[in-house]
Order: structure tokens, then C-alpha cells, then sequence
């Protein structure tokens, strides 16, 4: 009976791998015949489990079924899941930061001693600095944006922007980004017949969506990119635009999410463009990427910033 017992947990396992497994394979993998597979499929079926045959290969894949059954982790992916909820629960979603605890009090009642252990000393010699409260988003929202998204249906909201003020806009969703400590809805406007982006903090959905559209291409060809692009150059006051006299691959780690956007030119240059409060904030993060340069377009104080900034480089050095 422990036999058996043990050979079912083993073959659950497998089946949550989210794979087609054939009958073989799965005998081989287990030492049995393909009939005691398929009496073990069988006794998994009467436990609550869909186990389902895929047609054409004598095979079996694990659907989803009205209830969620137990879950078989190895012991790096509970590990994961529990440090996945610690974070949820400080996160900027509101909403979840119960629901995480509560998942995670019933993961850890079940997780050995050893594994426990582990998460425990990484939450207890763990420290978040320099980290300001991220604007939280409701979760109700943020599955509303996503739905519409999927379902490809336009989407109204009431936007409140600090510059513009309280608006109403007739979008056609098409991505949700988490950048840094935001949420933004990438979305084509149809009143301003542009791509945009939208703090989700800032927005309010309206009810119903509206009718379908057609789907777009994409704005640059990735929306993480269009969002880093937006916030590095149209959100500051200051922006700028240089020649750096490397290839994009050679500079990449040196320019973190939010400072600027590269633009690749050929292998031995490419353009970054940045935006800052200030121009000297600019002096700086152009210079911090440590790369010779050539400023091709920026406010007229960044050339005499920079300029100053040499000669106080030089006359550190007298």
C-alpha cells in the first residue's frame, strides 16, 4: 500500500510538469507496466484529479478541474513560492497582502524543518533599503485591465494626471507593465489617435468595456521598451540625447531600467537617450556610464555643464 501510495505521488508529479506524457514513458519512468499506469490514472481520477487522455498518442495530460488539488513542490519551488508571497504581501497590490499571508502561513506549516529554515533565514538577515513606498494599485483593477486586454475590448477610464488634470479615455488595451515600483497600461488612444501610457494608480475603469477592436502592433516592437523609452525621455524636464562611441551590446549593463534608452547604430557606437530634473543630474548619468561621448542634442546649459564638469575633473588632478 506505501508502494502504491508513493508511486501515485510520483505520478502526479510528473503530470504537473504541464507536459503529454505517452503511457511508455510514463511506465519507464516508474518501473511498471503501461496497465499499472493506467490503473494508477484511474485511481488519481477517483481522487478528484482530471487526468485526461490525449487523443492520437495513448498519452496523458493533467487539466484543470473545479477545484484546486493538492500541489506537489520539489523543494527549490517551494522555496520560491514562499519567498513569492512574502514579497507579495509587502507589494504595491492592494488587496493581497492577506491573501498572501494566509497562503504562505499554510505553506510553511507543511514545509520540512530544513526548508523552513531556509526561508526563514532569508527573511530574518533580509533588509529593504532605500525602497519608498510604491503607490499601491487595487488588484480588482489591475484583473479589469487584464481582461480587457485579453478579450481585446476597448477600455474607459476616468485618468487623473498631474499636469492635465482629470480626463476621460477611450482606450484599446494592449499590455500591462510593472516598471520599477509603478504599473503602467500600454494602450492605443483613441481620441488622441496615439499610443500611451498610463499609471494604473492614476486610473479608474469604467463599466462595461467597450466593443472589440483588431489588434496593433506593438509601439517600438516591445512595450517594455516604449515604457522605458517614455519615462527616460518624455517625463523630465531636461532630456538629451548622446553619441556613445561603443556598440549598444558593450554599454547594456552599464545603463539601468528608467535612466535612458539605447538605440544601436553599428558596432562601434550607439545613441542613449536619457532624462533627468536637471541638466546637472544629466552630466551625471551620461558620464556614469564611463564611455566617451558626443552630445548631439540637449538644452543649451548641458554643454556648459559638461564643460564645467571637465574642468573641475582637471584641476582635481593639479
Amino acid at each position: 500500500m506505501l508502494e502504491t501510495s508513493a508511486r501515485l505521488l510520483r505520478l502526479l508529479s510528473l503530470l504537473q510538469t504541464h507536459r503529454d506524457w505517452s503511457g511508455t514513458d510514463l511506465a519507464g519512468r516508474l518501473g511498471v507496466t503501461t496497465r499499472t499506469v493506467r490503473r494508477d490514472v484511474d485511481r488519481l481520477r477517483e481522487l478528484g484529479y482530471p487526468v485526461h487522455a490525449v487523443q492520437g498518442t495513448a498519452g496523458y495530460r493533467l487539466g484543470a478541474g473545479a477545484a484546486l488539488p493538492p500541489l506537489l513542490l520539489d523543494d527549490d519551488e517551494a522555496v520560491a513560492v514562499a519567498i513569492g508571497l512574502r514579497t507579495a504581501a509587502g507589494g504595491a497590490v492592494a488587496g493581497i497582502e492577506e491573501t498572501s499571508l494566509r497562503a504562505l502561513t499554510k505553506l510553511e506549516q507543511v514545509l520540512p524543518p530544513r526548508l523552513r529554515h531556509r526561508v526563514n533565514t532569508l527573511q530574518t538577515t533580509t533588509v529593504r533599503a532605500g525602497v519608498a513606498p510604491a503607490p499601491q494599485v487595487s488588484a480588482d483593477t489591475l484583473v479589469a485591465i487584464a481582461d480587457a486586454c485579453r478579450r481585446r475590448e476597448r477600455l474607459r477610464f476616468d485618468y487623473t494626471s498631474p499636469r492635465g488634470g482629470p480626463t476621460v479615455r477611450d482606450t484599446e488595451p494592449h499590455s500591462l507593465v510593472n516598471f520599477g515600483r509603478h504599473w503602467y497600461l500600454v494602450a492605443w488612444d483613441v481620441g488622441r489617435a496615439d499610443w500611451r501610457t498610463f499609471r494604473v494608480d492614476r486610473l479608474d475603469p469604467r463599466t462595461p468595456t467597450g466593443p472589440r477592436f483588431p489588434p496593433r502592433e506593438p509601439p517600438d516592437g516591445d512595450v517594455a521598451a516604449y515604457v522605458g523609452r517614455q519615462l527616460s525621455e518624455r517625463a523630465w524636464q531636461a532630456r538629451a540625447t548622446v553619441r556613445l562611441h561603443e556598440s549598444a551590446d558593450a554599454v547594456a549593463d552599464r545603463v539601468w531600467p528608467g535612466m535612458g534608452m539605447l538605440e544601436a547604430v553599428d558596432e562601434r557606437n550607439c545613441l542613449l537617450h536619457v532624462g533627468a530634473e536637471t541638466v546637472w543630474d544629466l552630466v551625471w548619468m551620461i558620464t556614469s556610464v564611463g564611455s566617451d561621448f558626443t552630445l548631439v542634442s540637449g538644452p543649451d546649459e548641458l554643454a556648459d555643464a559638461l564643460r564645467a564638469q571637465a574642468r573641475r575633473c582637471l584641476e582635481a588632478l593639479t
